[in-house]
């Protein structure tokens, strides 16, 4: 298909979706975005899991038998009190443990493989909302009042890509560079739209 405007004829790629057309440029970046995205997840479960020694040492992996979520949700100390007391009650928990790492293998690869969007991208916001909240940007308390954690008070790093993730899905950024028109085919996605 081919459009005119402002003087130049644009190809376009459609894109599974009723009336949502991209160009093959911008299905290719989104395509990009989505498996740095993706990576970003399944980087952090691997590091967590061998401790690869950037974010968490050998000693600390899973593997180890480390906690993935006993060190940072246990040194919450920003935000309500009621806040801190939640994150501190789940640190280190066996299923606090399990359903971090799941989910960050599922986001990771869902995102990789450009399956499941629409699950991988409401788990992942939803992954990125509880981080932000255990370091409460919002909260004063390091010395010259900067907020804890970021520089900007509202929009951080776990909201950026959270909504980086719904943006995938909503553009269908699977279908490029990915198995997102396989995995569209089968017959369960095909009665459940949801599991796109």
């Amino acid at each position: 298909m081919t459009t005119i405007g402002r003087g130049t004829a644009t190809h376009l790629e459609h894109v599974e979706a009723p009336g949502a057309m991209l160009s093959t440029t911008a299905a290719r970046a989104l395509a990009v975005l989505r498996i740095s995205t993706g990576f970003v997840f399944l980087w952090a479960f691997l590091d967590k899991t061998f401790g690869w020694g950037f974010a968490t040492t050998s000693e600390r992996a899973w593997i180890n038998g480390g906690s993935p979520t006993k060190g940072f949700l246990s040194a919450v100390e920003v935000g309500p009190g009621w806040l801190q007391s939640f994150f501190h009650g789940i640190a280190g928990d066996p299923w606090a443990n399990w359903a971090f790492m799941l989910g960050l293998l599922a986001i990771g690869l869902a995102f990789v493989l450009g399956i499941g969007m629409r699950l991988a991208a409401g788990a992942g916001a939803l992954m990125m909302l509880l981080m932000w909240a255990a370091e409460w940007p919002l909260d004063k308390t390091t010395s010259g009042g900067q907020p804890s954690g970021s520089t900007n008070p509202v929009v951080d790093y776990h909201i950026i890509y959270g909504l980086a993730g719904i943006i995938l899905a909503l553009t269908y950024a699977g279908q490029t560079w990915g198995l997102g028109r396989w995995w569209a085919s089968l017959p369960i996605v095909q009665k459940n739209r949801w599991l796109i």
